[in-house]
């Protein structure tokens, strides 16, 4: 490389010499000037910092004439591991240089461009000028956008497809909106030539809320033929009715669509942060195999993002909740009955695997069972409400999914093994158990407002004073699991023929032993059983009364039949109840 140099740097010299010659006085009529070699700056590898952007100098000193005429500068930027280097040079195009062949070399600038060498990546440009590799250029010249001709007659061509397209969608909309307004008016002049039917509304007519006597129950079949997806349904909150852990409760009026009439309703308002518990909820409604008398009956679900909140939308029934009502009235045995009986069927129905007409249906636990969250219907029925904590026993459900249900529910209603945390997951009957439970704890609750008790005290829930009014799981475990207590029963209570049965029920429900719980079927069958037979103690003590004094004697010679029938009648509570579930 020095001795290229120094001849590079001789002929410099030499051709100085000669071009200086060429212009002394004279020289005219000498021969024509032939071409010169390109003037280049020719330097060794050297530091530089140049990082590589836009535009900078190769701040190499030397310039020297290249060897050939065909031969061009060239300027090589690398960067390595600490920094930055510049190598200028002149090179004959048609043969390799690291392994590159160099291209664009007629420019007049040093364009930079990335080449991949024998020794790694480098910049590397060429041009044709004299000293054009001292300045090098990174960034590319972007030459002008041109106007494309086509975009004009392309848009022109466009704009009658744009303005077809909004017409047609325009007309959509358009009958959309004309077809609604027939259907609102349809449907306001059905409800006019409506008549009554006995029982009820038609439940045929899609449109239509269904409602008791009293107009307090919805029914879920509107559920499926408003169209609420696009908007939400005219409701107006009324009134704050209860307060829960997870959501609030209002009484609330929907209004009809062009009109000033309204059904009562109630609306469970989530706020955004329990979504979960809301989407539980209404999935659990959303089954159609829920529906039953004893279920509270729901209309539909709605997301309102302008409140950010979420709304259930259910029957209202006045009466409030079962803990409400037994702490303002004493009822009557008849009542008992009826509210008993009414709540078992309920829970059966949930905990059911078939339908009344034989279909397969998923069983549902409800997991929180409780006074509070049981509704009295204006008929004094009952009807179990509030799912945010219920479980669908669906078949695929692995023993992981169970596990992670976690403790939950009222720590006052909880079962033994719940608190005790000894679930059996790999039996779905366990969590039914739970339920039943718990349910015993209400019935409890029922039969100690009942007058049939005698001395009726002011209503206090399952444990009453045993415990604080909100206990938490470890006190529960000391009342429940240590101490093996329950709720007590006076002896006063079994006076009542009938009061007697349900709490024989009720201390086989809440049984220590999961195991030896009755099922809500076998609850269900014994107080429909024990109507029937208190129905005929009634008929035949009222019988017995009206027989003429010379009838007693032959009489007399069946009554250790009738004694045996109602020891029969009195063994009800023990009945073993295995066939009536496998009915």
């Amino acid at each position: 490389m020095e001795d290229q140099r120094s001849s590079l740097a001789l002929r410099g010299l030499l051709s100085v010499l000669f071009f200086t010659a060429l212009l002394e006085p004279g020289t005219a009529d000498r021969p024509p000037f032939y071409p010169m070699n390109q003037l280049c700056k020719f330097c060794d590898l050297e530091p530089s910092t140049c990082s590589g952007t836009g535009a900078c100098l190769s701040n190499c000193s030397i310039t020297s004439i290249c060897n050939s005429v065909s031969e061009v500068c060239v300027a090589i930027w690398r960067k390595n591991e600490t920094g930055f280097s510049i190598e200028t040079l002149c090179h004959e195009p048609s043969r390799p240089l690291y392994g590159v062949m160099l291209d664009d070399y007629n420019s007049s600038t040093c364009q930079m461009k990335e080449k991949n060498t024998t020794n790694g990546s480098a910049y590397f440009c060429s041009c044709t000028e004299e000293e054009c590799n001292e300045e090098l250029i990174f960034s590319p010249i972007m030459d002008p956008p041109q106007d494309d001709p086509l975009t004009p007659v392309i848009l022109v061509s466009l704009l009658p497809l744009l303005v077809m397209g909004i017409v047609v969608v325009g007309m959509f909309y358009w009958y959309r909106a004309y077809r609604q307004r027939q259907l609102n008016q349809e449907w306001e002049g059905s409800i006019k030539k409506r008549k009554p039917i006995a029982g009820g509304l038609d439940c045929s007519d899609a449109c239509a809320i269904m409602m008791d006597d009293d107009r307090s129950d919805s029914s879920s079949t509107v559920a499926n033929n408003l169209n609420h997806n696009t908007e939400p349904l005219p409701i107006e909150l009324d009134l704050l009715v209860g307060k829960g852990r997870f959501a609030q409760v209002y009484k609330a009026k929907l209004k009809q669509t062009t009109s000033d009439q309204f059904e009562t309703v109630a609306v469970k308002i989530f706020p955004y942060e329990e979504y979960a518990s809301w989407k539980n909820e209404k999935d659990i409604f959303s089954n159609t195999d829920l529906r039953h008398e004893n279920i509270l009956q729901f209309l539909t679900a709605e997301e309102r993002k302008v409140e950010k909140q979420y709304w259930l939308i259910t029957a209202f029934h006045p009466r409030g909740n079962l803990q409400e009502y037994l702490t303002c009235h004493v009822i009557s045995w008849e009542e008992l009955h009826v509210l008993s009986s009414s709540l078992a069927r309920g829970v059966a129905h949930l905990h059911s695997d078939r339908l009344p007409c034989g279909r397969p249906k998923v069983p549902i636990v409800h997991r929180d069972l409780k006074s509070s969250n049981i509704l009295v219907k204006n008929d004094l029925t009952c009807c179990v409400c509030d799912f945010g904590l219920g479980l669908c026993l669906d078949s695929s459900l692995s023993v992981d999914d169970l596990a992670n249900s976690g403790q939950v529910g009222t720590a006052r209603y909880m079962a033994p093994e719940v608190l005790e945390a000894r679930l059996n997951l790999e039996n779905i009957e366990s969590f039914k158990q739970t339920d039943i439970y718990s349910m015993a704890l209400v019935l409890w609750e029922m039969t100690s407002r009942c007058e049939a008790i005698g001395e009726v005290k002011d209503y206090e829930p399952a444990y009453g004073s045993k415990v604080r009014e909100h206990p938490c799981v470890e006190s529960m475990k000391d009342n429940v699991l240590r101490d093996r207590g329950r709720p007590e029963i006076p002896d006063s209570w079994l006076q009542h023929q009938g009061v007697a049965m349900i709490c024989a029920t009720i201390k086989e429900c809440w049984d220590h032993d999961p195991e030896a719980r009755l099922t809500a079927h076998c609850v269900a069958e014994r107080i429909s059983e024990m109507e029937d037979e208190m129905d005929k103690l009634s008929s035949r003590s009222s019988s017995a009364e009206k027989i003429p004094e010379e009838l007693k004697i032959p009489i007399e010679v069946e009554i250790p039949e009738e004694e045996v029938k109602i020891t029969k009648i009195q063994n009800i509570i023990s009945v073993d109840c295995s066939v009536s579930d496998e009915k």
